[in-house]
């Protein structure tokens, strides 16, 4: 049977919390689920158990400061790297072929294909992860991210730091975050992914966007070494799609996809997200015969 844990690992001297998820039939694909800005695994609650039911091993991170996570050790992250950096970590902690036998689940193999699956700031480290430590992915997703700088007002942000208990700020994410949310997606549905992101702490999301607007891995694309799928959503206003596609064309093996009446939050947005990424990703190793 599907098994569903929780961990919380000591990083640098913090916790980290991780949810995973062991199918009761692997297929040998360990996929590391990346959340967006402000935001926690929480984000992918629709997703798990139809993953599960394809043979995905999941683990589902709370970055540093989000969500179950505690703060990382510098403080505050406004370079997305570190995040990345904290990914590895936690990888080497939770690896399969790390795990003794006795340990493993059902016919788990000994060492998983990991696949990186990324939106927003979640897409921008799964980039970061694939160019800096792309020897250690069979694959990656990249989901509403540009490779270069994400268009925010940094001196906003930065001011933000020091004030962030600015007025009516639960009420910009809930009407922005509905904003970005495509037109194929009915108003309850909208509703909801707005509301749930209400939760997010506003240091750590303004932090988290400074990140957004500074991070830039471009001149790294041509070295990427494992096959990555980019993925725009028609009606994201935040990003545009033809910057996503022109990032998909500077990777070796890089594709791009456009979802068409989708936004920025597409695991949230699309009732069949699973069996979508499961395709992606199918296609993906089928071409590097992993």
């Amino acid at each position: 049977m599907t098994t569903i844990s929780a961990h919380h690992l000591d990083i640098d001297g913090r916790i980290g919390f991780v949810q995973e998820v062991v199918p009761a039939r692997p297929n040998g694909t360990t996929l590391l689920l990346l959340h967006t800005a402000g935001q926690s695994g929480v984000q992918w609650r629709r997703t798990l158990v139809p993953l599960a039911d394809l043979g995905y091993r999941l683990l589902v991170p709370d970055l540093p400061g989000h969500g179950h996570s505690e703060p990382h050790a510098t403080g505050v992250v406004t370079d997305l790297a570190v995040y990345s950096d904290w990914c590895v970590t936690l990888l080497d902690r939770l690896a399969p072929d790390r795990l003794a036998p006795q340990q493993r689940t059902g016919d788990q193999p000994a060492a998983d294909r990991t696949v990186v699956v990324g939106c927003s700031i979640g897409g921008k480290v799964s980039q970061d992860l694939a160019a800096r430590h792309g020897h250690r992915f069979a694959a990656a997703v990249s989901m509403c991210a540009p490779p270069g700088p994400g268009k925010v007002k940094l001196h906003a942000l930065r001011r933000e730091l020091e004030d962030s208990a600015a007025p009516a700020r639960t009420d910009r994410t809930f009407i922005g975050t509905q904003a970005v949310v495509g037109r194929a997606v009915d108003a309850d549905r909208r509703d909801l992914i707005a509301r749930m992101h209400c939760r997010e702490d506003p240091e750590v999301s303004g932090s988290d966007l400074i990140g957004w607007g500074t991070h830039d891995v471009r001149e790294l694309l041509p070295t990427v070494p494992c096959p990555v799928t980019f993925v725009a959503g028609e009606d994201d206003l935040w990003v545009a799609p033809r910057t996503v596609a022109a990032a998909a064309q500077q990777v070796p093996a890089g594709r791009y996809v456009l979802l068409e009446g989708y936004g920025h939050y597409p695991m949230e947005e699309m009732p069949e997200f699973a069996k979508v990424l499961d395709d992606w990703i199918s296609s993906m190793l089928q071409e590097v015969g992993a």
